[in-house]
């Protein structure tokens, strides 16, 4: 048992997207070492397993999925093999760049089937076993703080990220009766493998840029998204439902 009870998921059944590197890896992590029995998802099998096996050497347990959440016969799938879920993280997604004016058809089409349809299909699923085996759980979905902002360059991946928070919201009205809170976390810049410029120059660069932002004069890696996660998937939230966790440094304060 954690040394708090509220964050204990001792006993408990998690379902991560997204599992096979950054903010899915380290969640799925986190998530184990709460407790739970943890089911990873991703179509990056290595990565996959390399994951599972993080969880296993920290002595926790991890069942792989290899999937794209673009096929929803295969997610819906590998959710019913996991049996009834407690918890479904959903933090799969992929990014693209482009102006509005050079944005085609199939970009946007690319990242909504992942970005947006992905989420609304684990979602989907969660809910349902949720509900059919009678138990109440908590779905935590991954927008960004793109979406508080205007970056140029992100049209594609702020309007799926701006869904994502209107399907949590609507979700979470029309779940709340079951006993299931639908939450989502909205991170800032956070150093992972989508983030890594893959040059060190541009890395740094894109990172100082962050860095004057924020108030605490920091990027986030993925275990401080990774906790947020876990306290919306756990008791300590059992009152939250509907809203918006935004780890992001202080870069966007809203209302």
């Amino acid at each position: 048992m954690t040394a708090l009870p509220a964050y204990d998921l001792t006993g408990r059944t998690a379902f991560v997207t997204g599992a096979a590197s950054g903010i899915g890896r380290a969640t799925a992590v986190l998530l184990a070492q709460a407790g739970a029995t943890v089911h990873g998802a991703d179509r990056d099998e290595p990565g996959l397993m390399e994951t599972v096996d993080l969880v296993a050497r920290a002595g926790g347990t991890a069942h792989p999925h290899p999937l794209d959440v673009t096929d929803r016969p295969a997610l819906a799938g590998a959710v019913r093999a996991a049996g009834p879920l407690h918890v479904m993280a959903a933090v799969a997604g992929i990014m693209h760049t482009s102006s509005v004016l050079e944005t085609r058809d199939e970009d946007l089409d690319r990242l909504l089937a992942v970005n947006f349809k992905g989420v609304l299909h684990a979602c989907q699923e969660a809910a349902r076993s949720m509900i059919d085996a009678g138990v109440p759980g908590s779905i935590v979905t991954m927008a960004s703080g793109a979406m508080d902002t205007a970056s140029p360059g992100l049209l594609c991946y702020s309007v799926t990220k701006a869904a994502v928070v209107q399907l949590t919201k609507t979700l979470a009205a029309e779940a709340g009766r079951y006993g299931i809170r639908v939450n989502a976390v909205a991170p800032g810049w956070i150093r992972t493998p989508m983030t890594d410029r893959h040059e060190p120059a541009a890395q740094e660069q894109a990172e100082a840029a962050m860095i004057r932002h924020s108030p605490l004069g920091r990027v986030g890696e993925a275990e401080d998204i990774a906790h947020a996660v876990l306290h919306l998937a756990s008791d300590a939230s059992a009152f939250t439902t509907g809203q918006i966790l935004r780890p992001n440094g202080g870069v966007a304060m809203p209302w």
